[in-house]
């Protein structure tokens, strides 16, 4: 019997909240009508409206991509002593690879801060209250970057209403990281080519000063034995000469198979940083999803409409309980 009683009282209450649906209907068909037509109009003024003062612009998110070679950086020790120490003043794990640095370096002050000073980001975003600090801030929401490890590429993306001006800055980012990189002496093998070059050049000067000098000499020796001038000093001077040259001649050779070794080393070994692919002006929007917003508004104003179908219910009961107006206004039953 009670069970039965029970199963009344349910089937009451739910006649009783459908009634209340039933009784206001229009008021939640309206409400959510023209919510529905007010997200619309407002996605297609958002359209219609320039960027720069529409209150729902398309945002661009051009990317880059970097092969990031962790293969020779297992740990903190095979990266070597230059980048562990970085990597413990700037609260990095001791272990850390070369993708771990790359991440880090896009938080750092130094890389937020040539972006900033580059694109002038604090008058293009019009800060004034702590215009470096809230910069950085600004930037950091913007600005991001993603390793895939199974990949090995790092991902860098920037996002704006203008798609050239992210793609600028997306492409600085890149060019700054790859100089730190360089910087920071990571590509051992590339460092030590251009000081081979750079070797390479001086000792190749200094052979064809040698030259001229040993020309100049024989000049000499050839005029002095016309006219009986010191003819052993001169040969001395000559000998000494063809000694240094012959020893740069040397030196100018063993550079030159290294320089040659160390680019068959290069050749056949994957680049430790290498950009695959710069940003480009992106022709497709990424964000915003005006569908979804629309979807969003208009179940959010039907939630909307039946609660207050329901506390407008709630309210009209009250008012016509005397007991209940009388407890609100404070009356002794």
């Amino acid at each position: 019997m009670n069970e039965g009683i029970e199963k009344e009282s349910n089937e009451v209450s739910l006649i009783d909240l459908f009634a209340v649906l039933w009784r206001r209907k229009i008021m939640i068909i309206v409400i959510t009508v023209l919510a529905m037509i007010g997200v619309v109009v407002f996605s297609i003024v958002s359209i219609v409206l320039p960027p720069e003062i529409s209150p729902l612009p398309n945002r661009y998110t051009p990317r880059a991509l970097m092969l990031i070679d962790d293969s020779s950086s297992p740990g903190g020790a095979a990266i070597g002593g230059g980048l562990a120490a970085f990597a413990g003043l700037g609260g990095m794990r001791t272990g850390a690879t070369y993708s771990d640095l790359a991440v880090f370096l896009f938080g750092t002050h130094s890389l937020l801060d040539s972006v900033v000073d580059e694109f002038n980001l604090i008058e293009r975003f019009e800060i004034e209250d702590s215009p470096r600090a809230s910069s950085r801030e600004a930037l950091r929401r913007l600005l991001r970057a993603s390793f895939d490890e199974r990949s090995g590429v790092l991902t860098v993306t920037f996002t704006d209403i203008d798609p050239v001006f992210a793609r600028d800055v997306v492409n600085f980012t890149v060019g700054y990281l790859e100089n730190r990189f360089d910087s920071l002496g990571l590509d051992r093998n590339r460092i030590e080519q251009e000081n081979l070059e750079v070797n390479l050049a001086n000792v190749f000067r200094d052979i064809l000063l040698l030259e001229e000098e040993s020309r100049r000499l024989e000049q000499s020796l050839t005029a002095a034995a016309f006219m009986g001038g010191p003819l052993p000093a001169i040969t001395a001077d000559i000998n000494r000469i063809a000694m240094e040259l012959g020893a740069m001649r040397q030196v100018y050779t063993q550079l030159r198979v290294q320089n040659e070794m160390l680019k068959i080393t290069m050749a056949s070994e994957t680049p430790m940083f290498q950009i695959l692919e710069l940003a480009e002006v992106p022709d497709r929007r990424s964000g915003p999803s005006r569908g979804l917003i629309c979807i969003i508004v208009s179940m959010a104003a039907g939630f909307f409409a039946v609660f207050l179908a329901f506390a407008l219910n709630a309210i009209s009961n009250i008012r016509n309980d005397p007991e209940a107006m009388a407890k609100l206004r404070g009356e002794k039953a």
